[in-house]
C-alpha cells in the first residue's frame, strides 16, 4: 500500500517542504530510501526500524522503498524520521490519520521524538505551503508556536505522533515496560541542547560608565552605531578595546518583529537553542580568530550558514583583527557591501543574509607598543609593517572609522567614573536609528550614490573641503563615500539638516588612520 506524509528539511537557513511517499509492497524483506538522501537520511533505515519496535509496532517484513520528493533537491538531517515512520506505519494499515498531517522530529531507537535544527524554518515552510497541521517534538513546541495560521501539536515519542493524527490532537507519552533505561535524559544530547545565545553571553553587557577615559572611541563607537558604520580600534593592550566593544549590545535597540522572526529562524537554523521565544535582541558575534573560512562565511555537509549570517541585522566583533587568516578576512569584503553572501560547492549554491555591522579592534604591533608614550615598541625591524599589512587594502577601504586608543593613564583607572553610563547613550542612538529609517529607508551606513548626496546636500564650501580631504587623504571612490556616510550621521547627532564643515572635518579625522601606510600606522 501507497502512504504519503508531508514533511520539511533545512536548505541553509531556509525550511523546503518534502513529499515522503512510501510503498509497502509484498516481497523479499527490504528497506531503501531514494531522493538524494544524504548520509544521515540513509541511516533513517535503522532508527526507524529501532523506533517502530520499541513501540510496540510491528515493523512489516516487506519490500519497503521511501521517496523523497522532489527527487532533484538534496536532503540532509534527520527531520524526516518521523514522516518515515508514520508513513510505514500507514502504508502497512497499522495506522490511519485523521485528515493531512505533516511531521518533523528525528527518531530515537527507543522510539523518542527530537528536536531538530531549523524547526522554526521548516514550519514556516508548510505554513506557506498550506498545512494546516503538524506534529513536532515536544521539546520543540514553543520554537513551532511562533509560526502563525498553522496548528501545532507537540508528541514526546513515535506513540504521541500516531495518536496525534488519529485523534486530531496530541496523545500521552507510551512507556514501553520492556525498555531498560541506566542513563539520565541529558546524556548523549549534542550541544545544541545548552542554553546559548545569538546575542552574546546570556550575562548583562558592561555599562559604558566602566571605560575609563576614552573620550574620543566613545565619541566614534556612538557614531558608529548611530549610523550603522564599520569601526576598527587601534591601540595597545589594555587600553580597553575588548571593553568598549562589550558594551555594544546594551547600546543597540531591539530588533522590530519582521527583522526578530528572521534572526531567531537563523539561530534555529544554525542549532543554538532551546529557543522558548522570539528574540528580539540584535546578535553580537565575537568569533575567536583561529575560525576556519567556512566557519566564518559558511558552508560545510549542510551548507551550515556562518558567523556573517548568524551576525545579521547586529554586530560582527572581530578582536585581534591581523591574527584572522588572510582568506577569512577577504571573505568579509562581499558581505560588507552587499548584505548577504553567496555560497557555490559542487552541485550546490545558496545565498545567505549578512547585513550585519562590522566592529574590529587590534594592536598596533605584536608587542602592542607602536602607540605607546611611555612605551616603545620591542618588535623587530620589519615586524610591524607586516603584522599592520595583514588587513589589505581593498579591507580598509570598507571600514568607515578608524580610532586610536592610547594607553589610559593609572590616574584614570583608579579614580571616580566621569564617563556618560550606556542608558542616555543607547537612547539617542535608537532614536537616531529610527529617525534616519523614517528619512530614507536606511541608517546612513547603507546610503550611496544620490540618496547619499541629497541626505548630505552639501554646499558649496562643503563639496570644496570634500575634495581637500579626499586629495590629501588619498581617498578612492569607495572612501569619498564613506567619508560623507559618517559625516551624515555626525550632522545627524548634532541635529543638522545638513552636513557641514565641522562635520566634514570630524569624519576626515576618523578616516585619516585608516589611509595611511602600514608603517605609518605600526609608527
Amino acid at each position: 500500500m501507497l502512504a504519503s506524509v508531508l514533511s520539511a528539511t533545512l536548505h541553509g537557513i531556509d525550511g523546503r517542504v518534502i513529499r515522503v511517499e512510501v510503498d509497502v509492497a509484498p516481497g523479499l524483506p527490504g528497506f531503501s530510501i531514494v531522493g538524494l538522501a544524504d548520509a544521515s537520511l540513509q541511516e533513517a533505515r535503522e532508527r526507524v526500524r529501532g523506533a517502530i519496535r520499541n513501540s510496540g509496532l510491528v515493523f512489516p517484513p516487506r519490500r519497503i522503498t521511501v521517496n523523497l520528493a522532489p527527487a532533484d533537491l538534496r536532503k540532509t538531517g534527520a527531520s524526516l524520521d518521523a514522516a518515515i515512520a508514520v508513513g510505514i506505519l500507514l502504508g502497512s494499515e497499522q495506522a490511519r490519520a485523521n485528515g493531512a498531517w505533516a511531521l518533523i522530529g528525528e527518531l530515537s531507537l527507543g522510539g523518542e521524538l527530537r528536536r531538530v535544527p531549523g524547526i522554526l524554518s521548516m514550519v514556516l515552510a508548510l505554513a506557506r505551503r498550506g498545512v494546516a497541521r503538524v506534529v513536532v517534538p515536544a521539546e520543540s513546541a514553543a520554537e513551532a508556536g511562533l509560526v502563525d495560521r498553522i496548528e501545532i501539536h507537540p508528541a514526546a515519542d513515535l506513540a504521541g505522533a500516531l495518536g496525534a493524527i488519529r485523534s486530531g490532537r496530541a496523545a500521552r507519552p507510551r512507556v514501553n515496560p520492556a525498555r531498560v533505561d541506566l542513563v539520565g535524559p541529558s546524556a548523549g544530547s549534542s550541544s545544541r541542547e545548552g542554553p546559548t545565545s545569538a546575542a552574546g553571553p546570556l550575562v548583562d553587557a558592561p555599562d559604558l560608565e566602566e571605560v575609563r577615559g576614552q573620550a574620543v572611541a566613545r565619541r566614534a563607537l556612538e557614531i558608529a552605531l548611530a549610523g550603522g558604520h564599520a569601526l576598527l580600534l587601534v591601540g595597545p593592550p589594555g587600553s580597553g578595546k575588548t571593553l568598549l566593544a562589550r558594551t555594544i549590545p546594551g547600546l543597540l535597540p531591539p530588533l522590530d518583529p519582521a527583522d526578530a522572526l528572521t534572526t531567531t529562524a537563523i539561530r534555529s537554523a544554525a542549532g543554538e537553542g532551546p529557543i522558548l521565544e522570539l528574540d528580539t535582541r540584535r546578535p553580537f558575534r565575537a568569533p575567536h580568530h583561529t575560525i576556519s573560512y567556512a566557519g566564518m562565511v559558511g558552508g560545510g555537509p549542510v551548507l551550515a550558514p556562518g558567523e556573517v549570517t548568524r551576525a545579521h541585522q547586529g554586530v560582527l566583533f572581530l578582536d585581534e583583527l591581523p591574527e584572522f587568516g588572510r582568506d577569512v578576512l577577504e571573505a568579509l569584503r562581499q558581505p560588507i557591501e552587499e548584505g548577504r553572501v553567496a555560497i557555490v560547492r559542487v552541485g550546490r549554491s545558496l545565498i545567505l543574509p549578512a547585513r550585519f555591522q562590522l566592529i574590529a579592534a587590534m594592536n598596533p604591533c605584536p608587542c602592542g607598543g607602536a602607540l605607546g608614550i611611555e612605551a616603545a615598541c620591542r618588535c623587530r625591524t620589519g615586524v610591524p609593517e607586516r603584522y599592520a599589512g595583514r588587513v589589505s587594502g581593498p579591507l580598509r577601504d570598507r571600514i568607515d572609522l578608524w580610532v586610536e586608543m592610547p594607553r589610559v593613564p593609572p590616574g584614570s583607572l583608579v579614580g571616580e567614573t566621569t564617563g556618560e553610563a550606556s542608558a542616555p547613550v543607547a537612547l539617542r542612538i535608537a532614536a537616531l536609528r529610527q529617525f534616519q529609517m523614517e528619512r530614507r529607508g536606511s541608517l546612513n551606513g547603507g546610503l550611496s550614490g544620490s540618496r547619499l548626496r541629497l541626505a548630505c546636500q552639501l554646499g558649496a564650501r562643503e563639496r570644496s573641503r570634500v575634495v581637500n580631504l579626499a586629495e590629501g587623504l588619498d581617498l578612492s571612490a569607495r572612501g569619498v563615500e564613506r567619508l560623507l556616510r559618517a559625516a551624515r550621521t555626525i550632522a545627524d547627532l548634532d541635529a543638522a539638516e545638513r552636513v557641514g564643515l565641522a562635520h566634514l572635518d570630524e569624519a576626515g579625522r576618523f578616516r585619516a588612520l585608516g589611509v595611511r601606510s602600514p608603517l605609518q600606522i605600526a609608527v
